[in-house]
Parts: C-alpha cells; structure tokens; sequence
C-alpha cells in the first residue's frame, strides 16, 4: 500500500511536469510567433493571425520569415523539456520527450493547415520538436 502511495503521487508529480513544460514552452512559442513579424516584416497585406489569410499570401512568403516560426518551435521544446526533466519525479528524459512529442503533434497539425516550403517543413519536424526537448533534458541533467 505504501509503495503504491509513493508511485502514484511520483505519477502525479510527472503529469504535472509535463503540463508545465507545455504551458511554459507555448508561452516562449507564442512569444517568438509574436516577435517574429516585428523583426523581419511580413509582406504587405499579410495577417498572421488569420489562417486564411496565410494561405493566400504563402507564395509570398520568403525563407527568411521562416527563420521566427522555427526558433519558436525550437525553443518552446527546449524549454518545455528543460522543465519537464527538471520537476519529474522519475522517467525524467520521457516526460521532456513527451513535451516533444505534444508539441510535434502541433506543429503537424500546422503543416496540414497552412502551406510551407519543403526545406521548412523537414527542418522544423526533425529538429524543432524531439530533438530540442530531448536537449532540453540532457541541458538540465547537467544541473
């Protein structure tokens, strides 16, 4: 019964880990979503709030607005693991993978709604999502 009482309030601890990891890595995400049109303009005409609106207007769209998108991607991963490995109780690097994972599942549902070069798409699921929250982990192993 002990044992059991222990586990299941590490479980907890865990889901909470990871709940934190994708509030705190979404905020630093929408961050340098927001950011990114301040710093490199989009084109005249352009609304990234509106879906329908970056639809018509990706051909518009150069590689260098692309650049904001990604490191938010990255980032929110990054720091979403580094949380999630930080607060778990057990299975540290899983619950950073699972930050990963939710938000890579985010950002293949971005793909399928909006229009994106090739380049972007590969660059941002093989290195944006997993990859950054798995660093994240091993980042905060080292503290």
């Amino acid at each position: 019964m002990r044992i059991q009482a222990c586990y299941s309030g590490g479980m907890v601890k865990n889901i909470f880990a990871v709940i934190l990891g994708l509030a705190v890595g979404s905020a630093i995400n929408m961050g340098f979503v927001a950011l990114g049109p301040m710093i490199i303009p989009l084109p005249a005409g352009v609304d990234a709030t509106s879906v329908e609106s970056m639809k018509a207007s990706a051909h518009l769209l150069e590689a260098r607005h692309f650049i904001f998108p990604f490191i938010a991607h990255a980032a929110g991963s990054l720091v979403g693991g580094f949380i999630a490995y930080m607060i778990a109780a057990s299975h540290k690097m899983i619950c950073a993978v699972v930050v990963g994972v939710a938000f890579l599942a985010g950002g293949l549902m971005m793909v399928l709604m909006l229009p994106s070069p090739i380049w972007f798409i590969a660059a941002d699921i093989g290195l944006a999502y997993i990859p950054a929250a798995m660093l994240g982990g091993k980042l905060a192993m080292r503290r």
